[in-house]
């Protein structure tokens, strides 16, 4: 059902929800249509059409707001994220997520980790410098200064190592902290939490818009940054902030939830079964035919010793009454099966509360899996689930001999 709380702002629900028809101009239509978070068609009148799909997210044109909302709640939706960029991204890292809007909850969840994070003072680092100066400091880069000032020995261009707190750590923090200070609908105690937390990382750098990811690995000095830096990737990676060339400034976090849900599977289903040696891949790579021309490519492979030994598709097929296996679904695994010369696969659902079942196909030694698995649940107990299945999947889908 769709919600309108003010003029101008409209909240969708992912697949399902009836359209909505609005009085757009042609800047509001190409930003909107560039966004791809709806799909904006023609109406009666003049008027366009908006309606949601797989994507979830918000953006902001202007004075018009269009939010979609997932399914799966906003907290298990950034954990999927999170999770599917890296593991190490546990639950507890989007624990009290609020439910009142997009923009609100990744802004309270960013100020309430920052803090955190920042509780000490910032992190501090050797960074490595290049700059121009007039005394020698550090090493002298020597190609440099003699294609910018041939004949004239100063100022000098050096490189040097400096203790700093512009490390990648704080850039991804400061990136994080000042998109979300442009995007909508955040309270004025937010914007003054951010606004504060970006003062004290003054001097460091921010990331330009589509700028690679700082590196950072967890150790113990950055142990109290991790849940900050967790959900400040998620916030740079996703949420894009244009101060408008033309007649609107453009804010927007878009997420497809099919690719989300098939790469928090993917990653859940490695991590479960790195405990049986071998290696996953995911999305898995092999052929159908004896001439390897028919490639195949199911979601989740596992192989030990150079054999596949577990296969597994992910579906996210959440529209109303779906939730269980097409016959193409089957038919696909069945084909993967046969390639692969495996007693069982698995097809995962992402909806349903119902148990793990199988069907033995017909003239064939050959089981089809099906394991829904409900998204809204914690997800401490979706992770359990996926290792119980690939638990079982061990068992049960080995190599005939």
């Amino acid at each position: 059902m769709n919600t309108s709380t003010t003029p101008g702002s409209i909240v969708l629900t992912e697949v399902g929800s009836k359209a909505v028809v609005l009085t757009l101009d042609d800047h509001q239509v190409a930003a909107l249509r560039a966004a791809d978070l709806v799909t904006v068609s023609p109406a009666v009148g003049g008027q366009w059409k908006i309606k949601a799909g797989r994507k979830v997210g918000a953006i902001r044109v202007g004075n018009l707001e269009v939010e979609v909302t997932p399914k799966v709640g906003l907290a298990n939706m950034l954990f999927f994220l999170g999770y599917a960029t890296n593991p190490g991204f546990r639950p507890e890292d989007v624990a009290g997520v609020p439910t009142a809007g997009l923009w609100p909850a990744l802004a309270t969840s960013l100020i309430r980790y920052t803090r955190r994070a920042l509780a000490s003072g910032p992190l501090h680092g050797y960074a490595t410098i290049d700059d121009t100066l007039p005394l020698v400091r550090g090493r002298i880069r020597f190609g440099d200064h003699a294609a910018a000032r041939p004949g004239l020995p100063l100022p000098v261009e050096v490189r040097y190592d400096d203790f700093s707190k512009d490390i990648p750590e704080n850039r991804l923090l400061r990136t994080a902290i000042q998109r979300m200070l442009t995007v909508p609908r955040l309270r004025d105690a937010d914007q003054a939490d951010l606004t504060e937390l970006d003062a004290r990382l003054a001097g460091v750098r921010v990331l330009p818009q589509g700028a690679p990811l700082p590196v950072w690995r967890p150790s113990r000095l950055n142990a109290r940054y991790a849940p900050a830096l967790r959900l400040s990737e998620l916030i740079v990676q996703h949420c894009s902030a244009d101060p408008g060339d033309g007649r609107y400034a453009i804010a927007a976090f878009v997420v497809n939830m099919e690719k989300v849900f098939e790469a928090f599977i993917g990653v859940a289903l490695r991590e479960a079964l790195s405990t049986y040696g071998g290696h996953t891949e995911a999305p898995g790579r092999w052929t159908l035919d004896i001439g390897q021309s028919i490639r195949i490519e199911p979601d989740v492979l596992h192989i030990i010793d150079g054999r596949p030994v577990a296969v597994f598709d992910a579906k996210c097929k959440i529209e109303p009454g779906a939730g269980k296996p097409t016959n193409p679904d089957v038919y696909q695994m069945l084909a993967y099966c046969t390639a692969l010369n495996l007693r069982c696969g698995w097809i995962l659902y992402a909806q349903g509360t119902e148990s793990a079942t199988t069907w033995r196909a017909r003239n064939t030694n050959t089981n089809i899996g099906y394991r829904p698995l409900d998204l809204r649940q914690p997800p401490e107990q979706l992770l359990k689930d996926v290792r119980h299945l690939a638990d079982r999947a061990m068992r049960e889908a080995a190599v005939p001999e």
